[in-house]
């Protein structure tokens, strides 16, 4: 691959991808050597270049040895995940969670429920990784002022919306668009992580409700406390992210990657705050 075909395609380079997944250099060539896995392209000079999808099997190899799975088992688990990255975080959480339950919430009831969320996210002040997405740029103009000063205190912030291109406003989110066709515009979706705090929802909205007031719309909503299940959400924005803006959530890889679990019983003082 030639270097301006692996800049288009969004390639990473192995320090980069290291930073992001936690691992170090020797030990992603050293899988490489003896599993084939990851499998970068390689530039006329020899250096590798990643894919996203190269990251987020990477990152599930990692979670997987975390949790006690043998390397060569979470490495074949590895290569059954779908070449197309998840484009909905509903949609992605559905897929590797099923046992989530989802519940029925209108607008009013999403926007509590968010509030919720960012509130305890911006009290605790810990410089939380704070993404988020709306159905249509008007929605987070409206929200604007708010997130705003969520974002003083977030190390990174990223918001999603029907946006005509990328803005990196001064005191602001990073706002990146969405395409009409996009799955995510159909969902309006809130990530906080932080060292000793996570929380995520994720809500899609039932088609043909244009009939029925903006406060009453329903959407099936997805939400969560449960570390892991906010880490598969972060990758999911994370990537659509890299596509849109590449290099933008480098910096806070190595932080994602290296953070514990939530201590005994974090995530059930989590849920009772909220």
């Amino acid at each position: 691959m030639s270097e301006p075909a692996a800049s288009r395609a969004g390639a990473l380079t192995i320090s980069q991808v290291a930073a992001r997944v936690g691992v170090a250099e020797a030990t992603l060539r050293a899988w490489e050597s003896r599993y084939d896995l990851p499998a970068p392209a390689r530039l006329p000079g020899g250096h590798r270049r990643y894919s996203e999808r190269d990251v987020v099997q990477l990152e599930e190899i990692v979670a997987r040895r975390t949790a006690g799975v043998a390397l060569g088992v979470a490495i074949e688990h590895a290569r059954t995940l779908p070449d197309e990255l998840p484009r909905s975080v509903f949609a992605g959480l559905r897929r590797r969670r099923p046992d989530l339950e989802s519940h029925l919430l209108s607008r009013r009831a999403l926007t509590a429920l968010s509030y919720a969320i960012e509130d305890e996210c911006c009290a605790r002040a810990e410089r939380p990784l704070l993404l988020g997405s709306f159905e249509y740029e008007y929605a987070y103009r409206r929200a604007e002022p708010r997130w705003r000063e969520l974002t003083r205190t977030a190390e990174l912030a990223i918001v999603f919306a029907d946006f005509e291109r990328v803005r990196r406003p001064r005191g602001g989110p990073v706002e990146l668009p969405l395409e009409q066709a996009d799955p995510l515009a159909r969902e309006w979706t809130v990530v906080c992580e932080a060292p000793d705090y996570a929380a995520c929802l994720a809500g899609w909205e039932r088609p043909g409700q244009s009939a029925i007031s903006d406060g009453e719309r329903e959407f099936e909503t997805i939400w969560s406390v449960e570390r892991d299940v906010v880490r598969e959400a972060s990758a999911i924005l994370c990537a659509l992210a890299s596509r849109s803006a590449p290099g933008l959530v480098d910096e806070v890889g190595r932080r994602l990657a290296s953070e514990r679990h939530l201590p005994a019983g974090g995530e059930l003082r989590t849920a009772t705050a909220l």
